[in-house]
């Protein structure tokens, strides 16, 4: 190992390694909680390497091994980079079942069937119809949203030793559906950062086995990682200069324009992510609703294992058709630099929300859009879909978010720490 462990974390590696081998089998979950630039990742590579475990991935079929994994595709993505073979939690544990055309077409008739004859049905038997009826509509209205059940065969069965990181947005559902395969689960996780979209963090809210405190020296040294530590603390951060890389200013200060060559700009609310969008791309000289295949930036919003693609994976297209109200057609390259085969469609609702939103269009266009592909602009993104990612140069965009002071805390070291290297503020 190149890195030498501080005392706090050869501490820790000797608690993990402690637990693994003498009280997995009565403490299923151990907790390995730090901030931003307290080396976590590291204490894991010493603490795999001291259990003389291996990385276990789907290319090593059952051999049992360390399993990796993390909540968004995009973190799974980033650790799979550097050289740690991850999947999202969902994936590693979930199968999905869809409802059939037939069994849709099968509800459609009986709700249709129910309807029609309401009328001539007697009192007591119009009841029970109507009951019914509000059932199939409720099935229906959720019909189309796939239902992901437990794999019984996934390679979970065979770990010996489960790494989840980027826990703080895993909910009790996943956490009990986790749970339930009886494995030994070490869990990272930042208590800073965001928790769920709904729900707790069902592995954060609960004390850590070990708590990290103690920045690394050269983490320490980051004007990122110090201002993250700020807005942790709840502490102001000053305007003007941290250091040659790292600034807080006026959002008057900097244009649409200067945000496109500064970085990837993170943003709290779903309104602000649509004007930024809508005003950078103008600027960056794409006037259409949809994709031109001029190196516009796009963002992939829901996984499509089978062509490769992932939540939060930014994607260039070329050649793009017109094909229909609903869809256009082009060829797609990852941001890694993969062509993916074949010419593809993809859903035009998220681009249309940029010109006028609409909160039923999902709803209404569901049928029609099953088998798209689901991107939208990426100039700006929210925090929530930036988390799991990072980026060499990062615009934080503040626009307030958060109903309390903690929320706004969290949200805003969660922006910061998106950062690599470079890092703006706006507020």
């Amino acid at each position: 190992m190149s890195v030498t462990p501080s005392p706090q974390q050869q501490a820790a590696i000797a608690a993990i390694v402690n637990w693994y081998v003498m009280r997995r089998q009565l403490q299923q979950v151990f907790r390995l909680f730090g901030y931003a630039g307290t080396g976590k990742s590291t204490i894991v590579t010493h603490v795999i390497e001291a259990l003389g475990l291996s990385h276990m991935n789907r290319d090593t079929g059952c051999t049992p091994g360390v399993v990796f994994a993390a909540f968004t595709g995009k973190a799974a993505l980033v650790m799979t980079r550097k050289g740690t073979p991850a999947s999202t939690i969902h994936s590693l544990i979930y199968r999905v079942s869809e409802a059939t055309p037939e069994e849709i077409d099968r509800v459609e008739k009986e709700l249709f069937e129910l309807r029609r004859t309401l009328g001539r049905m007697g009192s007591a038997e119009r009841a029970f119809a109507e009951t019914q009826i509000r059932r199939l509509e409720l099935r229906l209205a959720d019909i189309h949203q796939p239902q992901f059940l437990l794999n019984d065969q996934s390679m979970v069965r065979d770990a010996e030793l489960i790494v989840l990181d980027e826990v703080s947005m895993v909910g009790p559902e996943m956490a009990a559906d986790l749970l339930a395969f009886g494995k030994p689960i070490l869990v990272l996780g930042d208590p800073g950062q965001l928790p769920p979209i709904k729900g707790a963090g069902a592995f954060t809210d609960v004390a850590p086995d070990v708590m990290l405190t103690e920045i690394h020296r050269q983490a320490g040294e980051s004007a990122i990682v110090r201002l993250a530590t700020m807005a942790r603390q709840q502490q102001p951060i000053p305007y003007g200069e941290h250091d040659l890389m790292v600034w807080k200013m006026p959002r008057s200060s900097v244009s649409p324009r200067q945000m496109l060559k500064g970085g990837q700009v993170i943003c709290g609310r779903n309104a602000t992510r649509l004007h930024l969008n809508g005003s950078m791309k103008q600027v960056a000289g794409f006037d259409g609703t949809y994709p031109e295949g001029r190196g516009e930036k796009i963002i992939c919003l829901k996984n499509r294992h089978d062509i490769g693609l992932i939540n939060g994976m930014f994607v260039t297209l070329q050649d793009v058709r017109d094909e229909d109200p609903l869809s256009f057609s082009a060829t797609l390259t990852t941001e890694d630099g993969t062509k993916v085969s074949g010419r593809q469609r993809f859903y035009k609702g998220h681009f249309d929300d940029h010109v006028a939103f609409d909160a039923d269009r999902l709803r209404r266009d569901w049928r029609d859009m099953r088998g798209l592909i689901e991107t939208a602009w990426g100039y700006a993104i929210t925090c929530h879909k930036a988390q799991g990612s990072s980026w060499p140069n990062v615009i934080v965009y503040d626009d307030g978010l958060g109903r309390t002071a903690d929320d706004r805390a969290r949200w805003l070291y969660t922006a910061i720490t998106r950062a690599e290297r470079g890092l703006v503020i706006l507020d």
